[in-house]
Formats: C-alpha cells, structure tokens, sequence
C-alpha cells in the first residue's frame, strides 16, 4: 500500500462524500470488472457508517453490483478529470476495453476483491444492502461502509486539508456538459 493512503475510521467516512464530489463507482464479479462515474453519491448514517448512491439500469457497473454486491466509492481529483469524464461517458458494454480507454489503473486493499481506482482521494468500499424497491424504481443503491481509506495529503485526523493542497489533488464536483469545478476555498463562520 502506498504510504499516502490512510485508513479512516468508519465512524468518519462520511466526511469523504459530506463535501459533495463526483464519485467513481467501481464493482468486480470473477473477471467482470468496470468503473462508472457518478454525480448522486452522498453519506447516509454515521454509524454504522452507510452510503447511498444512483446508478442507472444501462450500466455495466450496476449489473456487476446487483451479481456481487459489493462495490466502492472512490473520489477522483483534478489530476483525473479526463478520466473521470470518460468513465462517465463511456459504456463498457459498447467497449469492453473501456479502462484501457480511459487509462484506468486498479487496486486492492485488505484482501477485498473490490477494485479501487488509482490516483483517486479518498476509497469506501461498501457492500449493498438489499432494497429492491428502491433499486428498480429510483436506481437508488444503499451500502454499509466496510472499509474506508484517503489520501494523507488532503485528509488527515478526519478532516479534509484542501486550502494549501496542490490543484492536482483537489476534489471535482460535476455541473453537466463536461463541466466540473474544484473545491474552492475554505470559509469559517464565526462560532
């Protein structure tokens, strides 16, 4: 593991999604891997910690969830903003080699057969929580946090330090249209 990537306690791990990023989602079953780009993904309860994420029936992602029931929430920076856009706009079922396309790398942690995408800011690895209306009529999947983990250099004792961070490892928030912004600055109300 490398040594920027940092567990995080799962009583924190909704302070990874709290900030509103765009999320890659990304499940394996046996050799079926995909990753998606999605813009709905928030924090659910804190603990036991859960998360709730839209994923479209027509997506390779989404059949690979339903078969396995697990997948990972991952927040890609703007050092992958092409990425990004391009797993969001690609389907792997029109082209299979759709990671290669994108330049996606992956990898595992603790032994989960979960893919995590490399470079990203911030990994969830979830496991789905059947509710099956919910999945079919609003594409609404919720997950229990399993694992969680960030990026030192932007997360640290449960906050995220993105004031003094380099631009390249700034979190992306989607508008539409291959529209993203970064996290802007940091503001304090008076307490």
């Amino acid at each position: 593991m490398k040594s920027h990537i940092q567990r995080v306690e799962l009583a924190k791990a909704y302070r990874l999604l709290n900030h509103g990023p765009t999320v890659l989602v990304s499940a394996q079953n046996n050799h079926d891997i995909d990753v998606m780009a999605a813009a709905w993904a928030c924090a659910l309860e804190f603990s036991p910690a859960k998360v709730t994420v839209v994923l479209d029936k027509s997506t390779k992602t989404r059949q690979i969830i339903e078969q396995n029931g697990y997948f990972a929430l991952q927040v890609p920076c703007f050092a992958q903003l092409n990425m990004t856009y391009q797993l969001g706009s690609i389907s792997q079922f029109e082209a299979p080699n759709k990671l290669e396309i994108c330049g996606t790398q992956l990898f595992y942690l603790d032994d989960l057969k979960v893919p995590l995408v490399d470079g990203c800011i911030a990994w969830l690895i979830c496991k789905v929580i059947p509710e099956p209306h919910n999945q079919q009529a609003h594409d609404l999947f919720i997950g229990s946090v399993v694992g969680a983990w960030a990026d030192s250099r932007v997360f640290r004792d449960g906050h995220w330090y993105f004031a003094d961070a380099d631009k390249s490892l700034k979190s992306l928030h989607y508008i539409a249209g291959g529209t993203f912004y970064t996290i802007g600055d940091e503001v304090k109300a008076d307490l």
